[in-house]
């Protein structure tokens, strides 16, 4: 049992190795990494998609989508914001994990392009539901596609959980193209991808959360340290996956609800081990700490839906905006500062970001839930919108121009 927690350390050079480590790339910047293209186009998303969403809410806008206005922002959210979010972590960290070449260039703008593809046929109208479905389908089966074949070709077997959650989070999206094809209910298609997001955070949140923790207190000469990975750990990741399952298949369930309470007990002692608030003095650290902490916050509050204590809603909000929110924007901040040769600490510009992710998942997560559709509920909704998507917006212009020139270290 000590050997396996000691594979923390891997985490460390996932976001934080520059791009000098593999021979040079002769083409357009924008294409020498993963993370550059996706993490561009995914904020440039959100910071539209969101908005956009507030207006068909408010009424301001009637659109002809593939799907209706709710399922057509549950889909776009999961499965088109969060997927590229995904591809670029996974394809920047994928070359340190198995230490083969990183996908670029030309299959790297195919990937790119398959899922802009997605973005919009899913949004125009008139398309031919099944190629549209099609379309949008293929590129989280592309994606678990080029983790299995890295895992495979390096025999880094010890990441197939990643494959498993990716290639498990393709399939959700299948089925909700199904089942919204055919005028059914999603929610069970939801439930299995927010599960795998909760899973994602505890695993990948659980690794680079200590890990750079650790990393910034050595660097400050500090004797504390995050708690090592033991048994607890473990055990408050297996009670995640546990009380996904109980959500997926019954999600109401009293078993479901007290799973996820126990979870996120167990996953607020978890990251408070981890001691991230002696980062204060390093918001692009500290963040990780609040990120995970929002990732136990809604576990608690999916477990107090599961009996009826919290509008559900607002339950998934806790981890949709708050967790998902603040993880991603603390991890693409981070990794495209030490991807392209500048040093890792958090300017104002990006404490505003951090400020505004935040700010907005408060007030989407407080919003009102008896009143939905009122004048109220929707200013309430789009100032919460504004300030969330504002972040992603932010992240664009100010990350922007470093995604697309060439690194500081070339």
């Amino acid at each position: 049992m000590t050997a396996k927690p000691i594979e923390i350390r891997v985490s460390q050079p996932t976001v934080a190795a520059d791009e000098s480590t593999f021979p040079s790339y002769g083409g357009p910047p924008l294409f020498s990494w993963g993370f550059r293209p996706f993490f561009l186009g995914a904020a440039l998303f959100a910071a539209l998609a969101v908005p956009v969403w507030i207006l068909i809410a408010a009424g301001a806008i009637a659109p002809d989508f593939l799907y209706p206005p709710r399922e057509w922002h549950i889909h776009e959210m999961l499965f088109g914001f969060l997927p590229a979010v995904m591809a670029g972590f996974i394809l920047t960290a994928m070359p340190n994990w198995t230490g083969r070449m990183p996908v670029r260039g030309t299959f790297l703008i195919s990937l790119w392009l398959l899922w802009l593809a997605g973005r919009l046929i899913v949004g125009m109208p008139g398309p031919v539901p099944v190629l549209a479905a099609v379309v949008d389908t293929a590129f989280l089966i592309t994606l678990a596609a080029v983790v299995w074949h890295e895992i495979a070709a390096a025999r880094r077997w010890d990441r197939s959980p990643i494959g498993v959650l990716i290639t498990v989070y393709a399939g959700a999206n299948i089925v909700f193209d199904v089942l919204a094809l055919r005028g059914a209910s999603t929610d069970l298609a939801e439930r299995a991808a927010l599960s795998v997001l909760l899973l994602l955070l505890t695993v990948i949140g659980g690794r680079v959360t200590p890990a750079f923790t650790a990393e910034y207190l050595t660097e400050q000469r500090s004797t504390a340290r995050p708690a090592a990975f033991s048994r607890f750990d473990g055990l408050s990741m297996l009670l995640v996956f546990a009380a996904a399952l109980a959500w997926i298949v019954q999600p109401e369930g009293a078993a479901a609800g007290a799973l996820f309470i126990f979870a996120g007990i167990a996953n607020l002692l978890r990251v408070s081990r981890w001691r991230g608030w002696l980062a204060w003095g390093e918001p692009l650290v500290l963040m990780l700490s609040i990120g995970y902490g929002w990732s136990a916050l809604s576990l608690l509050a999916l477990g107090g839906a599961a009996f009826a204590l919290v509008p559900a809603a607002n339950a998934v909000h806790v981890l949709t905006s708050g967790a998902v929110g603040s993880m991603t924007l603390a991890i693409m901040t981070r990794a495209s500062l030490g991807h392209t040769g500048r040093p890792r600490h958090a300017d104002f510009m990006t404490l505003v970001i951090y400020v505004l992710v935040n700010l907005g998942a408060i007030l989407r997560v407080a919003a009102p839930a008896s009143a939905t559709g009122s004048g109220m509920t929707i200013l309430w909704l789009g100032i919460a919108a504004l300030a969330w998507s504002g972040a992603y917006l932010l992240f664009a212009l100010v990350y922007g121009p470093m995604l697309i020139r060439p690194s500081l270290d070339e």
